[in-house]
């Protein structure tokens, strides 16, 4: 700086204080990030196109009965229109590879997947040195496209719900997602929602696909996440500041349930709601050096 009179600002992401700041400057920092920025005017256009979609979709689809759901009638159907929920689900194979569990594809997925990792991370993944039970136990392991339908059933989703796929590639590829498009026939993304030249503009960019899925994240009426991650922190916080309603997996408990085979779809069902009960939407208060952005109360919430 004081040779040539320029500073450069190396990228960063959560190195600036959260504890003991001003209340002022708390507030200022949560109004800036939920409030003042904005997505440029193409991704914008088109995530209100897919809302718009998702609200009032142009065909009636048919209502498909599977094991797990309950069939519907037209009467609720029709009730159920106009909402959605956004489901994002990433299961790409970094994601698989990096979290070192068992995905149930044998002996040649784990060789593959353990091969990857070395030649992306060196070795240098902290989770290799557990079993895949020891990780599903601590929660650690990302939920499937399986795990995260069979997760929604219990909650009470049935076929009947409108759900918006939030994703890039999932590993395993359309296979892999069979069973849930067979649970959730409704389920839609940007590709069958949007045409081709409407997606000219965020082709291959990896950065504005993922700004036209939070966008339409944001005005969806209930937000899940199949995995934590940033995308999964950043809208977790941006929809309690706007009061919105997100479900948070409660990873260990599910990991523990799948790890039974010998489970009821009963008893399967009403483990999943009793774990789930204070994970539906109610606030969490921020803990000492957690971001407000994840956790923006109560430093940027009004209070009564």
């Amino acid at each position: 700086m004081q040779s040539y009179g320029i500073a450069a600002i190396a990228p960063f992401s959560h190195r600036l204080a959260f504890d003991n700041m001003p209340m002022d400057i708390q507030r200022l920092r949560c109004k800036v990030n939920f409030q003042a920025l904005a997505f440029v005017p193409h991704v914008k256009t088109l995530g209100d196109a897919l809302v718009n979609r998702l609200r009032y979709p142009s065909r009636k689809s048919s209502v498909v009965s599977t094991e797990y759901l309950e069939e519907t009638s037209d009467e609720r159907h029709k009730q159920g229109s106009g909402k959605f929920v956004v489901l994002h689900l990433r299961f790409d194979k970094d994601m698989a590879a990096h979290s070192a569990c068992d995905f149930g594809g044998g002996k040649a997925e784990k060789l593959a997947l353990a091969k990857y990792r070395q030649v992306i991370w060196q070795g240098r993944v902290l989770n290799s040195q557990f079993t895949d039970e020891e990780l599903r136990n601590q929660g650690r392991c990302p939920l499937t496209p399986e795990e995260i339908g069979l997760l929604l059933a219990a909650l009470g989703f049935d076929n009947s719900t409108r759900l918006y796929l939030a994703s890039h590639k999932v590993y395993g590829g359309e296979a892999r997602i069979s069973t849930l498009r067979n649970l959730f026939p409704l389920m839609e993304d940007k590709k069958s929602l949007a045409s081709t030249e409407e997606r000219a503009k965020i082709k291959g960019k990896a950065s504005l696909l993922a700004a036209v899925d939070y966008y339409v994240s944001m005005h969806s009426d209930i937000f899940i996440s199949a995995s934590p991650g940033n995308m999964h922190n950043a809208l977790v916080g941006h929809r309690t500041y706007e009061n919105l309603k997100t479900i948070r997996p409660n990873m260990a408990l599910l990991g523990q349930l799948f790890l039974n085979k010998s489970m009821g779809w009963s008893e399967f069902q009403q483990a999943v709601r009793d774990g789930h009960r204070t994970r539906q939407g109610q606030i969490r208060i921020k803990k000492e050096k957690q971001s407000i952005y994840t956790y923006p109360a109560p430093d940027c919430m009004c209070r009564a």
